[in-house]
Protein backbone atom coordinates (compact mmCIF):
# COMPACT_ATOMS: atom_id res chain seq x y z
CA UNK A 1 0.00 0.00 0.00
CA UNK A 2 1.04 3.67 -0.79
CA UNK A 3 1.76 5.75 2.20
CA UNK A 4 2.20 9.62 2.68
CA UNK A 5 5.24 11.33 2.42
CA UNK A 6 7.27 13.06 4.83
CA UNK A 7 6.35 16.10 3.06
CA UNK A 8 2.80 15.21 3.15
CA UNK A 9 2.74 14.64 6.98
CA UNK A 10 4.29 17.98 7.81
CA UNK A 11 1.92 19.73 5.82
CA UNK A 12 -0.89 17.72 8.36
CA UNK A 13 0.97 18.50 11.13
CA UNK A 14 1.19 22.50 10.10
CA UNK A 15 -2.45 22.92 9.66
CA UNK A 16 -3.26 20.42 12.94
CA UNK A 17 -0.88 21.41 15.44
CA UNK A 18 0.00 19.76 18.62
CA UNK A 19 -1.86 19.24 21.39
CA UNK A 20 -0.44 17.87 24.48
CA UNK A 21 -4.22 17.48 26.49
CA UNK A 22 -7.82 16.72 25.16
CA UNK A 23 -9.09 19.45 23.44
CA UNK A 24 -12.54 20.29 21.42
CA UNK A 25 -11.44 20.70 17.64
CA UNK A 26 -13.59 23.90 15.79
CA UNK A 27 -16.43 20.71 14.31
CA UNK A 28 -16.82 20.12 18.10
CA UNK A 29 -14.81 16.49 18.78
CA UNK A 30 -12.49 16.14 21.52
CA UNK A 31 -8.55 15.62 20.09
CA UNK A 32 -5.29 15.52 21.10
CA UNK A 33 -1.69 15.31 19.59
CA UNK A 34 -2.00 16.21 15.62
CA UNK A 35 -5.96 15.95 15.39
CA UNK A 36 -6.56 12.43 16.54
CA UNK A 37 -10.16 12.29 17.58
CA UNK A 38 -10.08 10.79 21.34
CA UNK A 39 -12.86 7.90 21.37
CA UNK A 40 -14.95 7.54 24.27
CA UNK A 41 -12.64 4.43 25.62
CA UNK A 42 -9.65 6.26 25.10
CA UNK A 43 -10.36 9.78 27.33
CA UNK A 44 -8.70 7.53 30.24
CA UNK A 45 -5.84 6.34 28.75
CA UNK A 46 -5.01 10.16 27.22
CA UNK A 47 -6.36 12.40 30.11
CA UNK A 48 -2.72 12.81 31.52
CA UNK A 49 -1.88 14.19 28.23
CA UNK A 50 0.84 12.88 25.51
CA UNK A 51 4.19 13.64 24.28
CA UNK A 52 5.22 14.68 21.03
CA UNK A 53 6.50 11.65 19.97
CA UNK A 54 3.27 9.39 21.24
CA UNK A 55 1.08 12.20 18.83
CA UNK A 56 3.20 11.10 16.19
CA UNK A 57 2.76 7.92 16.91
CA UNK A 58 -1.29 8.47 16.35
CA UNK A 59 -0.89 10.69 13.65
CA UNK A 60 0.89 7.58 11.61
CA UNK A 61 -1.66 5.42 13.09
CA UNK A 62 -4.73 8.23 11.59
CA UNK A 63 -2.90 8.85 8.68
CA UNK A 64 -3.41 5.15 7.60
CA UNK A 65 -6.36 5.40 7.26
CA UNK A 66 -6.73 8.34 5.45
CA UNK A 67 -4.09 6.55 2.90
CA UNK A 68 -6.46 3.19 2.57
CA UNK A 69 -9.36 5.62 1.84
CA UNK A 70 -7.85 7.60 -1.08
CA UNK A 71 -6.41 4.57 -2.02
CA UNK A 72 -9.24 2.80 -2.49
CA UNK A 73 -11.38 5.66 -3.77
CA UNK A 74 -8.94 7.38 -6.33
CA UNK A 75 -8.83 4.96 -9.45
CA UNK A 76 -5.89 7.32 -11.44
CA UNK A 77 -2.46 7.28 -11.08
CA UNK A 78 -0.76 10.57 -8.78
CA UNK A 79 2.20 11.82 -8.00
CA UNK A 80 3.01 11.61 -4.56
CA UNK A 81 2.22 15.82 -4.08
CA UNK A 82 -1.04 14.67 -5.23
CA UNK A 83 -1.74 11.85 -3.29
CA UNK A 84 -0.14 13.81 -0.38
CA UNK A 85 -2.64 16.41 -0.56
CA UNK A 86 -5.99 14.09 -0.90
CA UNK A 87 -4.68 12.09 2.28
CA UNK A 88 -4.73 15.34 3.86
CA UNK A 89 -7.80 16.40 2.83
CA UNK A 90 -9.51 13.11 3.66
CA UNK A 91 -7.74 12.90 6.80
CA UNK A 92 -8.71 16.70 7.88
CA UNK A 93 -12.73 15.67 6.47
CA UNK A 94 -12.65 11.59 6.46
CA UNK A 95 -13.21 9.37 3.81
CA UNK A 96 -17.22 9.91 3.26
CA UNK A 97 -16.54 13.35 1.96
CA UNK A 98 -13.69 12.54 -0.59
CA UNK A 99 -15.76 9.51 -1.81
CA UNK A 100 -19.26 11.63 -2.10
CA UNK A 101 -17.12 14.50 -3.54
CA UNK A 102 -16.65 16.42 -7.11
CA UNK A 103 -12.94 16.36 -6.47
CA UNK A 104 -12.75 12.53 -6.43
CA UNK A 105 -14.76 12.53 -9.69
CA UNK A 106 -12.48 15.37 -11.36
CA UNK A 107 -9.28 13.34 -10.36
CA UNK A 108 -10.77 10.16 -11.24
CA UNK A 109 -11.34 11.72 -14.73
CA UNK A 110 -8.01 13.09 -14.68
CA UNK A 111 -9.67 16.57 -15.53
CA UNK A 112 -6.60 18.01 -12.85
CA UNK A 113 -7.36 21.38 -14.02
CA UNK A 114 -10.76 21.91 -12.04
CA UNK A 115 -9.30 20.18 -8.97
CA UNK A 116 -7.88 23.49 -6.86
CA UNK A 117 -11.65 24.73 -7.37
CA UNK A 118 -12.93 21.70 -6.13
CA UNK A 119 -10.69 21.49 -2.81
CA UNK A 120 -11.49 25.51 -2.20
CA UNK A 121 -15.13 24.09 -2.14
CA UNK A 122 -13.95 22.53 1.53
CA UNK A 123 -13.71 25.79 3.52
CA UNK A 124 -16.19 25.90 5.85
CA UNK A 125 -17.01 24.30 9.07
CA UNK A 126 -20.28 24.49 11.55
CA UNK A 127 -21.44 26.81 8.59
CA UNK A 128 -18.96 29.04 8.99
CA UNK A 129 -15.91 30.22 6.60
CA UNK A 130 -12.52 29.42 8.35
CA UNK A 131 -9.60 31.14 7.94
CA UNK A 132 -7.24 27.92 8.79
CA UNK A 133 -9.58 26.01 6.07
CA UNK A 134 -8.89 28.29 3.64
CA UNK A 135 -4.84 28.30 4.32
CA UNK A 136 -4.78 24.34 4.37
CA UNK A 137 -6.68 23.79 1.18
CA UNK A 138 -4.47 26.54 -0.73
CA UNK A 139 -1.44 24.52 0.69
CA UNK A 140 -3.34 21.30 -0.49
CA UNK A 141 -3.91 22.89 -3.73
CA UNK A 142 -0.26 23.59 -3.82
CA UNK A 143 1.05 20.32 -3.16
CA UNK A 144 -1.30 18.91 -6.20
CA UNK A 145 -0.31 20.86 -8.58
CA UNK A 146 3.58 20.56 -8.03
Amino acid sequence: MRHITQAGLELIKRFESFSSRIYICPAGYPTIGYGHVVREFEKEKFAAGITIQEGEILLRQDTQIAEQAVCRLIIVLLTDGQFDALVSFTFNLGSGALQRSTLRRKVNLDEHEGVPVEFMRWIWSAGNKLNGLIKRRESEVSYYIR
